[in-house]
C-alpha cells in the first residue's frame, strides 16, 4: 500500500493519511463496526477502554484473514461526544503503533450508538496480497 498525502493540501493533523492506494489484485476485508463490548458482555467506562476493545476485536477479525493492523487502509470511528476523541485516538494510535503505511481515517461525532453505555464504535478496511 502507498500513502497519498499531496503537498498541495494541508498535512494530516493526526496519525493518519489523506489517502491510501491499494495495489490491484489484493484481498480486501471490511470489518463491521465494533463496539466496546467484552467477550463476557461487560462494557467498560471511557472511550479509551472501549476503543481498546474495539481494536482488539478488529485484530481478531483481521487474524481470521491472516491480516493485522499493518494491513488496515482505512479506519472510521464514531464517538458520542467531542470529549471522547482523545481516548479514542490514544487507542487508535496504540493499535497502529507499528504501521508503516498509515491508513485513511474518518472520525464522526454522533448523537448516540446502539446502547447508551457505548461511547465509541470503530470499523476498518484492510487489504493484503
Amino acid at each position: 500500500m502507498k500513502n497519498l498525502n499531496p503537498a498541495a493540501i494541508a498535512p494530516p493533523f493526526a496519525r493518519y493519511s489523506h489517502g491510501v492506494e491499494v495495489p490491484a489484485g489484493w484481498r480486501v476485508v471490511r470489518c463491521s463496526g465494533q463496539l466496546g463490548l467484552g467477550r463476557d458482555g461487560s462494557v467498560p467506562k471511557g472511550a479509551e477502554a472501549q476503543a481498546a476493545i474495539c481494536f482488539a476485536n478488529i485484530s481478531a477479525i483481521l487474524a481470521e484473514a491472516d491480516m493485522g493492523a499493518d494491513d488496515v487502509c482505512h479506519v472510521s470511528a464514531y464517538v458520542t461526544d467531542r470529549a471522547h476523541m482523545p481516548g479514542y485516538m490514544a487507542a487508535r494510535d496504540a493499535f497502529l503503533i507499528d504501521a508503516e503505511v498509515l491508513p485513511g481515517s474518518t472520525l464522526v461525532i454522533v448523537s448516540g450508538l446502539t446502547r447508551p453505555e457505548f461511547v465509541v464504535e470503530v470499523e476498518v478496511w484492510a487489504a493484503a496480497p
